[in-house]
């Protein structure tokens, strides 16, 4: 069975990380570098990168700053915001992405999807898809930070962006947004049992059993959180130790993972055997990295 993968999102505004709560409120948190360069050596398999200032303000992306921020990552790098054509997605590849995510481009020119994935093959093309109940209470797709409907219903724009040629979708919940309740698993499940492209989820992760919640559906491919990976310095490598606790396939190849620990109900480390004290060491880079 493939391995879940764990994905940290960075959002970005006004050119620095910052905490986000329902797309309406940002609590600043620092410069995105450093976040790329912890989170790198904390564990983490993928960062995705959203620049939420770059199309509100009809802003290309900010190349500048993924050539540098590029520099402290080893993992695969996703960037998200302001790519409006193929010359955009070519030009951040150049600076140092693996991936593009792509959002209202893809609801206002479909075409573009499909173009990307021939240009630059469909493993680098994943569609974000933001979604959140509308004033009917139904489950509908937005764009421009959750202000602008779109009529679709975030499982028919799924099925949709695959048949296009999108090669993942990052599934993210504006109710769930850092409200620490969980992921919106009825809207996950109804996604991923309409498409075959891996299902990156995200939004609303408080505990680590939400990440367990969600990997178990199949088709989620990978679950990602952005809040919750701020305030702890280990808490990517901690999550990975629960997870396999859980019996859920990850990656877990940090000098410090954990494995021997205990963990409480609050999802935190509660005891470490007496084996794992004798043997820890301190080192906390992936093992590819030193």
């Amino acid at each position: 069975m493939l391995n879940k993968r764990l994905i940290a999102c960075l959002v970005i505004k006004n050119g620095i990380v910052v905490q986000s709560i329902n797309f309406k409120q940002y609590l600043p948190i620092g410069r995105p570098e450093i976040a790329v360069e912890f989170l790198n050596s904390w564990g983490v398999d993928e960062i995705v990168l959203l620049d939420i200032d770059a199309t509100p303000n009809k802003r290309s992306p900010n190349l500048e700053m993924v050539s540098r921020i590029s520099r402290y990552g080893f993992v695969p790098l996703a960037i998200g915001g302001g790519i409006k054509t193929i010359s955009d997605i070519r030009a951040l590849v150049q600076a140092g992405a693996d991936k593009i995510a792509i959002n209202q481009i893809a609801i206002a020119n479909p075409t573009v999807i499909t173009e990307a994935a021939r240009v630059f093959g469909c493993q680098c093309i994943i569609v974000s898809i933001d979604m959140k109940r509308n004033q009917d209470g139904e489950y509908e797709v937005f764009t421009n930070s959750g202000r602008k409907p779109t009529g679709f219903s975030p499982w028919n724009w799924a099925k949709q962006v695959e048949s296009l040629g999108a090669g993942e979708i990052f599934l993210n919940s504006i109710d769930r947004d850092g409200c620490q309740e969980g992921y919106d698993l009825e809207v996950i499940e109804k996604v991923a049992n309409v498409v075959s492209v891996p299902v990156i989820v995200c939004g609303g992760v408080g505990h680590p059993q939400h990440f367990v919640e969600a990997a178990r559906i199949e088709n989620v491919s990978a679950v990602a959180a952005a809040n919750f990976f701020h305030f702890s310095e280990h808490s990517i490598i901690t999550t990975k130790a629960y997870l396999e606790n859980t019996n859920i396939n990850v990656r877990l190849d940090s000098y410090a993972n954990y494995r021997d620990c205990l963990f409480d109900d609050n999802g935190r480390l509660a005891k470490k055997t007496d084996d794992y004290l004798e043997n820890l060491r301190f080192e906390f880079y992936p093992k590819e990295v030193i």
